[in-house]
């Protein structure tokens, strides 16, 4: 009888370890990191409360919301070649930084997706590329350092395909680009400023407009909906210097963006 029940207790746990995902392998839940970096796992939701980098070649699944909290700093730079699907919604928290995507080459999607929407609201910035959104991208507000502060940032979105919209409104920092990205609805580029210095000092003024008169560049995209550009300084642009080409729009072309489609 003995043998009988140490037998059956090694058949089950052969079939727990070549048949993961039934019903033996464990519940998922919640995730978070407060520090160091995220390895491959499954998790119901994530929130990141601190500085968290992603392990290069991770796969990350979260079957819910990504939350990068106030402050958080999630993939800097967008660093990590990791895979990350995202089923929900991503939300940027005032003064975080989220890097998703870029690990495809330049003009073509990589494997990272978010099934929902990408929010940030008052965010230093964020790093889009090489991603698939199915809902929008929208970013109000928010600012970086300015020289010659070491951290100030830039704030590329590049070579995503988003179902929605995208917006980028009231930003102020470094350089700014939305670049050959594939659009279902509009995208709305307004008030974003490229900062030169800091104000005076003890005033909390952000500094003066015109750091970078590359910034703003809004060019090789396909937009399906409408092109809006107001009060952007300097105002949005075509490049030709980094090989940008007038946009495909299939609505229209308002403001500064007036005269940047084909």
């Amino acid at each position: 009888m003995c043998r009988k029940v140490l037998l059956l207790g090694t058949v089950v746990a052969l079939l727990a370890m070549a048949l993961p995902g039934t019903a033996l392998a464990a519940k998922l839940g919640p995730g978070t990191c407060s520090s160091g970096s995220i390895g491959t796992g499954t998790w119901t939701s994530f929130t990141v409360t601190g500085t968290c980098t992603i392990a290069d070649n991770a796969t990350v699944q979260i079957n819910g919301n990504l939350i990068v909290a106030k402050g958080a700093v999630l993939n800097d730079h967008a660093a990590s070649k990791a895979e990350v699907d995202i089923t929900g919604n991503v939300l940027v928290g005032k003064g975080a930084i989220l890097g998703l995507g870029y690990n495809a080459a330049a003009g073509t999607l990589g494997p990272d997706t978010v099934g929902g929407s990408i929010v940030a609201i008052n965010p230093l910035t964020l790093y889009l590329g090489n991603l698939s959104v199915a809902g929008n991208v929208i970013s109000i507000g928010g600012a970086s350092p300015m020289p010659p502060a070491a951290a100030s940032r830039n704030f590329p979105i590049k070579d995503n395909t988003i179902g929605g919209n995208l917006i980028i409104q009231g930003w102020q920092g470094g350089w700014l680009g939305v670049i050959r990205n594939s659009v279902d609805g509009n995208v709305i580029v307004n008030m974003n400023v490229s900062l030169s210095t800091p104000g005076p000092a003890g005033s909390g003024a952000l500094g003066a407009p015109g750091m970078d008169p590359d910034s703003t560049e809004v060019q090789t995209n396909t937009i399906a909906g409408n092109l809006i550009c107001f009060g952007n300084t300097p105002g949005a642009q075509v490049n030709p210097t980094d090989k940008g080409q007038p946009n495909i729009v299939g609505g229209k072309a308002i403001g500064q963006c007036a005269g940047l489609t084909q």
